[in-house]
Formats: structure tokens, sequence, C-alpha cells
């Protein structure tokens, strides 16, 4: 019997992300849902228990609850969570401000529970890959770290998907620019300031969806971009430095798996297109090398076995609060750079910087 784990929302995070993963790690257990879609969790899992409220689920013996629900509800419901005496993973972007960001780390703090946020995409094949290079030391000194999702959406669903209503939360900053963020800080550390042009691009748009930011560092830069218009994607990461560069084109196939039903350790699982391996590029001598580099497989089901093990053991979660604080921390002074017009220095805003190790 692994560890009893609640799961609150069975939307597209809950019921495409979370759940599989929980059945998928021996060290957990699905014991109970809260959704009004009753009759689909059974249909996924007959022995799963679905409860209507929150406060049922909790008085339910679970020892660890998801919170999975709508970005407006993941403070509400990871407080009363933390309150309860429950371990608590949140679904990214971990709260919609810093206060309530602090408080939630304090609230586990004090009632000695594992606080996690769901920061899955440090498990993507392709950042795996970049990490690696980087750790191989043939790229040299990091100059421009550059990221993108480019994704070609170019209608608003105001009535059907709450991320492109104005709601707090909203918008691709706090979606996709969140993950973003967190490989940037996860390879650079935080950075000394920020700026960034937030746009509604889409004619019915109400939310941000698209973003450019550059984030500063004393040697280098990081530039992270999303957006819904891009019709031809480019390359998701360039890497370029003192002694080299690393190009990849591509997305890990992770999300999409998991949405035709296959799971961790499934043929050919978090496996990328030969195709979309990167480049590396690099000189030896008077000549230039071009390398391609096999592309790691995905792996998202390291962050639940380090969950269980973290529990189970007392040690430190895969994705630390306090690093998902700094993420945070950033969209706010992100939001400000695009209203005020100028680079933020980030030695003058609040809240917790995260310790990277």
């Amino acid at each position: 019997m692994g560890i009893r784990t609640g799961l609150i929302g069975y939307g597209l995070s809950g019921s495409v992300f979370h759940a599989p993963l929980i059945a998928a790690e021996e060290g957990l257990q699905l014991t109970g849902v809260v959704t009004s879609q009753t009759d689909k969790v059974r249909e996924d899992y007959e022995n799963v228990d679905v409860y209507e409220d929150v406060e049922a689920l909790l008085g339910s013996g679970v020892e660890m609850v998801v919170v999975a629900s709508p970005n407006t509800l993941h403070y509400e419901h990871a407080k009363s969570a933390i309150l309860a005496g429950k371990h608590v993973v949140v679904e990214k972007p971990f709260t919609n401000t810093v206060r309530e960001a602090e408080e939630l780390i304090q609230l586990a703090r004090d009632k000695g529970v594992l606080l996690s946020v769901f920061h899955n995409r440090r498990w993507d094949n392709d950042f795996l890959t970049v990490r690696q290079v980087l750790d191989s030391g043939t790229i040299g000194r990091i100059s421009v770290y550059e990221a993108h999702y480019d994704r070609y959406s170019p209608e608003v669903e105001v009535e059907t998907r709450w991320r492109d209503q104005p709601l707090p939360g909203s918008g691709i900053l706090y979606d996709l620019g969140a993950h973003l963020i967190d490989q940037a800080v996860q390879v650079l550390g935080s950075p000394d300031s920020i700026w960034a042009d937030l746009r509604l691009d889409r004619e019915e748009a109400e939310t941000v969806d698209y973003f450019h930011l550059v984030l500063a560092y004393p040697q280098s830069r990081a530039i992270l971009r999303a957006g819904t218009l891009v019709r031809q994607a480019g390359p998701r990461f360039m890497v370029h430095g003192d002694l080299g560069s690393y190009i990849k084109y591509g997305l890990d196939p992770q999300e999409d798996q998991l949405k035709a039903g296959l799971r961790p350790g499934d043929a050919d699982w978090g496996a990328d297109k030969e195709e979309c391996y990167g480049e590396l590029t690099t000189a030896v001598g008077d000549l230039t090398m071009r390398t391609k580099i096999d592309t790691l497989p995905g792996s998202y089901q390291e962050y639940y076995r380090g969950i269980a093990e973290a529990i189970s053991g007392g040690g430190k979660p895969p994705v630390r609060a306090e690093e998902a604080l700094e993420v945070i921390r950033l969209i706010e002074a992100a939001h400000r750079s695009a209203r005020e017009r100028r680079v933020i220095d980030l030695s003058s805003v609040p809240g917790e910087a995260a310790q990277i190790d």
C-alpha cells in the first residue's frame, strides 16, 4: 500500500497528468478525487472514491493532497489541505501572488508537512538533454540561453477555457511561462533583473497570450518567449557559450503520450524522434564540429517518485516550494516591467529568492 493520495480536480491537468502519474508510482495510492465528473473517474479508476467537495476528501483518511483545480483556487485548496495536516502537491503555477506563496510555505513549515509544486517540465526530454550538454562543458560559459514555446492557437475560447478568461492566474505567462522561468532558474539561478513584453496578441484575447522575457545575469542573458500565433515553430532551445552552441527543435512527447493513454514504462515513453535530435556546434583546433546529440528520454514519473521518497524518507521533494515561489516572484516582476515599460531590478523586489542546489 502506498501513500494514500487525494486529487482535487479532474480537468486536463488532473486527468491527463496527475492521476496517471500517481497511479504509476508504487509508493503512492490514488484513493479519492474531488470532481463533478464522477463517471469519468470511475471509468478510468474503478476503485477510486469520488467526492463532491474538498472537506469530504480531507476527512477521508488521505495522507497527501494534489491540488489540480483552476489557478484561482490553488491557494485556497492548498491552505485547507495543509491546515488539515496533509502533505500537498500544487499544480503550477504555485499561487497567483508572492504573498500567498509565502503564507503557504510558512504554514507547511508550522504543520511539518511536505509542500511541493508540479514543475514537471524539468523532466522534459529536451530540457534534460540541455542540462546534460551544459554539464559536459562543451558549450563553456553560457552567453545566451533561449527557450520558446511556439504554438498556433488563433481561436480565443473564453466561454470554454478558464485560462482564456480574465481571471487571476490566467494567461500564457502563468501557464507556459511558469515552466520556462523555472527551467531557466534551474540552469542559471535567480536573475539580477527582468524585462518583459506582454501582449494580448489575438484580436479577441482577454488575457496575456504572448510574452517575451529577458532575464539578466552578470555575464549572460536568458530569453524566454511564448506565443499563440506561431504557425511555424522555431527552435525549442538555443544555448550559446564561449566554446559552442546547442540548438534543439521539437517538443517533448509525454503530454501527447499521456493523452493517448500511454504510461511510464511503455515502449518509447518520453523518446524523441531522431530527426529532432539537437545539434551541438563546437571547435576542435581550427575545425568546426557539428554533432547530433541523442535526446535523453523524458521522465515525468521521476517527480512523483521523488515525492513518495521524500515523504517516506523525510528528504527534500523534487521541487521545493521555495523554488516555485521564485517563479511567482519573477512573474509578478514581469507584469510590473510590462506595465511600467522598464527593466526591473530584482534586488528591490520582495520575495524569498530560491537557493538553487
